[in-house]
């Protein structure tokens, strides 16, 4: 079995808020300006710069003095991993028009503020998916074996063979996942791996899904409790899945079960684990925490890390070598995509519906001033654009646009719309109802 090399990981010369003027005098006409409020791998550093960025990477910046910094700078594109990002940064922002979260998650992004100042946010799914499962299996371990106990006895000069010979084993048992996304897929083949009988439950999921991915289906979260040995959570952080792992579904859950969460804090009702952990010995493997400290803290004061049967890591599920490098690859490619397309890979806030009502299409010629006239005589009625392409066709003569409008044009408007002598022909459709 051949082994496999790591990547040699360079630190080229990263641009510091002090240093920034001369190296953006010394870049040769960069495309965007970046501001990285956040550590971030290296070689993503030097790929953007590569490409004619000019790069400003503050480590030390925060939610507190982000605002201030983005008023500063004034950057095209903002990029954080942990870091906050609030309401204030959008509105003291003039070009900013792109926030990529370095990661998978974005609920440290006020998203609602970004789309309504037109800016959008995307972010680098599945790029940690195989280290996130990684820990999750080191946790489920750790719970099955107490291995944590283990090292601090022998640490202490402690010999305890005959109590933590005690042990379920995991072979044969049932690991039950709450959420089939990327990372509870990863998740999945491992528990496979090691013999385990897997279930899923989301709400997207499928008899068939769960068929093509070789696992069994359930109708319901609280069906999945009451048949796992191990529960694993997978979901992303929205006020619908807020404490989903609630009181009901604790007091489902088997006695002396597991439960796993390297999701987000807040989808688990804490003191619920807690009194379950109590009451019915389950024991938790926890990275993440519903109050937990910021990146500059170092010291932690959430209760349920003083439970008994909780094993704990410090919200590094995603913190590989493996997965940072391959987060800096996705986000330099959603900066490359945007610089030469102005498309948005992974972008999140695009809205899945809008007020349209009418599909407008207009055929036209090639020609300067067509879709100015055709947009002023909407204006003209009230009428507004919600979305539009136009495309065009093969020797570049004669185009199509398709305008997406939030009324039906008149027959006195398209008329209007026709009396240019570049427009070939105007039509206009309802759009069904979503």
């Amino acid at each position: 079995m051949s082994t496999a090399t790591p990547p040699e990981i360079t630190t080229p010369e990263i641009t510091t808020p002090e240093t920034a003027t001369q190296s953006s005098q010394d870049a040769a006409s960069p495309s965007l300006n970046i501001l990285i409020a956040d550590k971030f791998e290296a070689s993503g550093i030097e790929d953007l710069q590569a490409c004619g960025c000019a790069v400003i990477c503050d480590p030390e910046l925060s939610a507190e003095n982000l605002p201030a910094a983005v008023a500063e700078q004034d950057p095209d594109v903002l990029i954080v991993r942990s870091t906050k990002v609030p309401e204030p940064v959008f509105a003291v922002a003039k070009n900013l028009s792109l926030v990529i979260r370095a990661g998978a998650g974005y609920d440290n992004i006020n998203v609602a503020a970004a789309s309504a100042r037109g800016v959008f946010v995307a972010n680098c799914p599945g790029k940690n998916a195989i280290a996130v499962a990684e820990i999750a299996w080191g946790l489920i371990l750790c719970c099955d074996r107490r291995i944590p106990d283990q090292t601090i006895d022998l640490r202490q000069g402690v010999w305890n063979k005959k109590e933590y010979a005690k042990a379920r084993g995991l072979y044969g048992r049932t690991l039950g996942i709450i959420g089939l996304g990327r990372i509870g897929r990863e998740i999945a083949a491992r528990g496979k791996a090691f013999g385990m009988n897997v279930i899923g439950w989301s709400r997207s999921l499928t008899q068939e899904t769960a068929d093509e991915l070789g696992i069994g289906y359930c109708s319901s979260a609280i069906n999945l409790a009451k048949m796992s040995d191990v529960v694993s959570v997978n979901l992303a952080a929205t006020p619908e899945t807020r404490h989903f792992i609630n009181e009901s579904f604790c007091k489902s859950m088997k006695d002396g079960a597991t439960l796993i969460n390297t999701s987000r804090g807040s989808v688990v009702d804490e003191a619920a684990l807690a009194k379950a952990i109590r009451e019915k010995g389950l024991r938790a493997g926890l990275d993440v925490y519903a109050d937990q400290p910021s990146p500059s803290d170092h010291k932690i004061t959430n209760a349920i890390v003083n439970e008994p049967n909780v094993y704990g890591t410090h919200h590094c599920g995603a913190s590989t070598d493996q997965s940072q490098l391959a987060i800096a690859a996705e986000t330099v490619r959603i900066v490359k995509v945007y610089a030469s397309t102005g498309v948005v890979p992974n972008c999140v806030n695009r809205a899945a519906s809008t007020p349209a009502t009418t599909l407008l299409t207009v055929r036209h010629l090639n020609r300067p001033g067509v879709l100015a006239h055709v947009f002023y005589t909407l204006g003209q009625a009230g009428i507004n654009v919600e979305e539009m392409e136009n495309i065009i066709y093969e020797g570049a003569e004669a185009a199509c646009a398709r305008i997406q409008l939030d009324d039906a044009p008149s027959d006195d408007i398209i008329t209007a719309i026709r009396g240019n002598e570049y427009v070939l022909s105007v039509s206009s459709a309802n759009i069904p109802s979503p």
